[in-house]
């Protein structure tokens, strides 16, 4: 069966100086021959597109030869000037062309899977890169989508090929001379991938704070400035301020950039004991959200204890700087700068670890790959005459390996990636 040629507007919807719709599949060249006459080379050409004797638009129009496209097949995009109505009469056309129908969402990259264009993991980090919003988030979703994930993957498959070969060969050939003692070079082949394996996953945390974002929570007690400082922080106000005790019941989030890593800075209820069922309940809610964040920014009074015990990295800061002694006013601005840079350099020493495992179906793999790995090399260490069972652990860690990339095992989570993407990806 012809595989079908398919189309959809590759740009947001709505108006702009360019719209672009791309077409894909074998008869996108056929689509420019109705509408512009002339398929161009393979660089960008000035063409009239018309359609049963009707001017649509004068367009830029750009012709990709498969293999050499993006999904691997004849490729076509038509630049146009950008109104809905030039859009919605150059689809239309393309409607009524046999053969062709509308993408769906993510169907141009998910051919560049199937023409294998790119990998499974290539295709999350190009989704990330769609929705990057920081710096890092932009560089982490690059790293991912220029394919060194499948770099290394295919660095830890050949060793672990490698390691099962050696060991069938002592199955295959068990009464003839084997050349060496192949045991050796067995466990120090295993041994490097579980060294990586663990260097991965220990980073797989920060790699994945990167993605998703960090929390920093405001903590401290009623009217000690938590939700001023929220707002100072963010420009705006995001958060009801009021000089009674108790004003915030509920957690308010509030989405930044700090110094290139996504952020969501938590501004809770004041922590005290209190006879207020509705307040109780925001004060539980609080201490379990501050808990449960990555950073906390705890306040106090100039002459009162921390409302909760500060772990690793927590910043404590005396409040109100504006009435007397204290380290920070969310009021005049003192000391904001300063804890704007001391967040964003706490969260950046956490993702200087940050590896290639970004989300939480690459930690599963690469946990399933480690778990083999290690039965393999018990196996080796106390019975290394289980040749057969030895070899079966290692393919099992190459099968997890290759999930990675989408090799085996991942029809099920393709359908969910791709919904993610927007119809003309």
């Amino acid at each position: 069966m012809e595989t079908s040629t398919i189309y959809a507007l590759a740009s947001a919807r709505g108006k702009a100086g360019i719209a672009v719709v791309r077409i894909s599949g074998p008869k996108a060249n056929q689509a420019i021959e109705l509408l512009a006459t002339q398929v161009p080379p393979r660089r960008a050409s000035l063409r009239r597109l018309k359609f049963e004797g009707s001017h649509l638009d004068d367009a830029v129009v750009i012709s990709f030869p498969g293999p050499g496209s993006f999904t691997g097949e004849d490729v076509v995009e038509l630049h146009l000037h950008g109104s809905q109505a030039v859009t919605a009469a150059v689809l239309r056309a393309l409607e009524s062309l046999d053969g062709f129908r509308i993408a769906e969402p993510g169907e141009f990259t998910r051919r560049a899977l199937e023409n294998e264009k790119l990998d499974l993991s290539q295709i999350e980090g190009l989704a990330d890169l769609i929705e990057a919003e920081t710096e890092a988030q932009r560089r982490q979703a690059l790293r991912v989508l220029s394919g060194a994930i499948g770099e290394r993957t295919l660095e830890w498959r050949a060793m672990l090929i490698r390691a099962a070969a050696l060991m069938e060969a002592t199955i295959d050939f068990a009464d003839e001379d084997v050349p060496t003692d192949v045991l050796p070079e067995v466990q120090s082949l295993l041994g490097a991938v579980m060294s990586q394996f663990k260097s991965e996953l220990a980073g797989a945390s920060s790699a994945e704070r990167v993605r998703e974002g960090f929390e920093v929570a405001i903590v401290g007690p009623p009217n000690v400035g938590k939700s001023t400082l929220l707002n100072r922080l963010a420009g705006r106000e995001a958060a009801i301020t009021s000089e009674i005790a108790g004003t915030t019941r509920d957690v308010v989030e509030v989405r930044m950039d700090i110094g290139g890593l996504p952020v969501t800075l938590l501004d809770t209820a004041g922590i005290r004991e209190t006879s207020d069922i509705i307040e109780r309940k925001g004060v539980s809610l609080a201490v379990e959200r501050a808990r449960q964040a990555d950073l906390r920014v705890i306040l106090k009074s100039d002459d009162g204890a921390a409302i909760m015990d500060p772990v690793q990295d927590d910043i404590v800061l005396v409040s109100k700087a504006d009435l007397g002694a204290g380290d920070i006013s969310a009021l005049s601005g003192e000391g904001v700068d300063e804890l704007i840079d001391r967040i964003g350099k706490t969260l950046s020493l956490r993702v200087a670890s940050a590896g290639l495992i970004v989300r939480e179906r690459h930690r599963r793999a690469l946990l399933a790959a480690t778990d083999a790995l290690d039965s393999a090399m018990n196996r080796v260490r106390t019975t290394p005459e289980l040749a057969e069972l030895i070899s079966e652990d290692i393919r099992t860690a190459v099968r997890s390996v290759d999930s990675l990339v989408g090799h085996v095992g991942v029809e099920d989570i393709l359908d969910e990636i791709f919904s993610s993407f927007c119809i003309g990806k």
